[in-house]
């Protein structure tokens, strides 16, 4: 009798025991299940919210703060801590602060935009914000900030686009309708006639050109390069660009050459590829003084995660100020404004450059020296992996179009291109 009272006793100290381990394991789980997430709401203030206002704040992209009667933060979102927004249970921001007061004062909803420093800094571009400020229930308010900060430089970019369209498109057109009077007034005068024919047919091609340049910017920047990509032949497109340039180059007795790595071959889209390469030899050309030489050459470089082409452009021209250089690849920029009306140049193909690099998953990267030259050097993935590493680099040299024979060039490494007195 006493053994079974024993183990009774027993038993039933194991039952109590499980039960406790039980209860402490869901108040455990229960705890854990309140905690906060990193992008959730995070509490400041141990001040009750009506029901579900913490669900329908943790999923809301906008900055989020709830301020109790004696301004102290009840909750807070992550963003508005990044924003900088709350700092030591307060709202740190004091025009956002005033209109909380006046909204739990008269119950009336406020919005206002505001810059506010960039946290930490105190330097650089301010943060644009849009606030809102509403009423939660008879104690509470929120406060709702909307980053506005990209918003507005994107505002200005279509701003300073539209207005410099607007500037270029006036240009030709102007010179046009001005032309066009000066013939009806010349019309019996033959030499004369001819003489404004032939500018108003300088101004019709800048038009087009800009018109067509406007029409590929915008065709670069939305359309994806890659769904229609194939394998492309690096020297078929440095071809393809000197031959577009020939006449031009001829005019000024400039002499292109081109060497490099033999079959070499990008993935991409081809007809972007061309543009971009053909944009920047042509830039070479318009910029270089007669009688020099305008180098294209082409290498593979490997790295990490797959090898890449590089393909340069190298001219002895007039170079580029370092100002200028931090530039050069926005739209409508000139360096040389003067020079770019002489040569109908519209200030968008080395944005289109730019563009059709990254949409490549590459990059453009420009090297200069005043009175000494400049190389613009294209970098983009190599297609494919099959090739033969062990066949001898190098390949022949092309002046003007023509095979010659020249030295082999551009090895497979990763330093930078020469300088222009270093031409293929």
């Amino acid at each position: 009798m006493d053994v079974n009272a024993a183990v009774a006793a027993a038993a039933a100290i194991a039952g109590v025991g499980t039960g406790v381990i039980a209860m402490l394991a869901f108040r455990w789980s229960e705890r854990d299940q309140k905690k906060p997430t990193r992008t959730s709401l995070r509490p400041d203030s141990n001040a009750p919210l009506p029901p579900g206002v913490d669900t329908v704040l943790s999923v809301l992209s906008s900055s989020a703060v709830v301020l109790d009667e004696s301004d102290s933060v009840v909750k807070a979102s992550s963003a508005a801590y990044a924003l900088g927004l709350v700092r030591g249970g307060r709202l740190a921001v004091e025009p956002m602060l005033n209109m909380a007061r006046d909204t739990r004062r008269d119950g009336e909803i406020r919005q206002v935009e505001l810059d506010l420093p960039r946290r930490g800094t105190g330097r650089g571009e301010a943060l644009a914000v849009s606030a809102r400020v509403a009423p939660l229930g008879s104690r509470l308010v929120l406060l709702l900030v909307e980053d506005l900060t990209e918003a507005r430089r994107i505002e200005a970019v279509r701003r300073d686009f539209v207005a410099n369209v607007s500037h270029e498109l006036k240009t030709p057109t102007g010179a046009l309708s001005l032309l066009s009077e000066a013939v009806l007034d010349a019309s019996d005068d033959q030499e004369a006639v001819e003489r404004f024919a032939g500018r108003m047919q300088i101004e019709a091609t800048r038009l087009t050109n800009l018109v067509q340049e406007l029409i590929d910017l915008s065709r670069v920047q939305n359309d994806d390069p890659l769904e229609d990509a194939e394998p492309v032949r690096v020297d078929e497109l440095v071809a393809e660009a000197i031959d577009r340039c020939r006449q031009q180059a001829g005019s000024k007795q400039i002499t292109m050459a081109s060497g490099g790595a033999a079959d070499l071959r990008i993935w991409g889209n081809r007809g972007q590829l061309a543009a971009a390469l053909g944009n920047l030899v042509e830039n070479a050309v318009n910029y270089s003084p007669a009688r020099t030489r305008v180098g294209i050459a082409a290498r593979r470089v490997v790295v990490t995660g797959g090898d890449e082409i590089e393909i340069a452009v190298t001219d002895q021209g007039i170079g580029i100020s370092e100002t200028d250089r931090e530039r050069v690849f926005e739209r409508f920029y000139r360096v040389d404004p003067a020079r770019s009306r002489a040569t109908g140049g519209t200030g968008l193909g080395l944005a289109i450059v730019k563009h059709v690099a990254a949409s490549h998953g590459g990059e453009v990267t420009v090297w200069s020296s005043e009175g000494q030259g400049s190389t613009f050097t294209l970098r983009l993935p190599e297609a494919g992996s099959a090739r033969d590493r062990d066949r001898p680099s190098g390949g022949p040299l092309i002046v003007n179009g023509d095979e010659a024979p020249g030295p082999d060039t551009a090895p497979d490494t990763s330093e930078p291109f020469p300088a222009p007195e270093a031409l293929p």
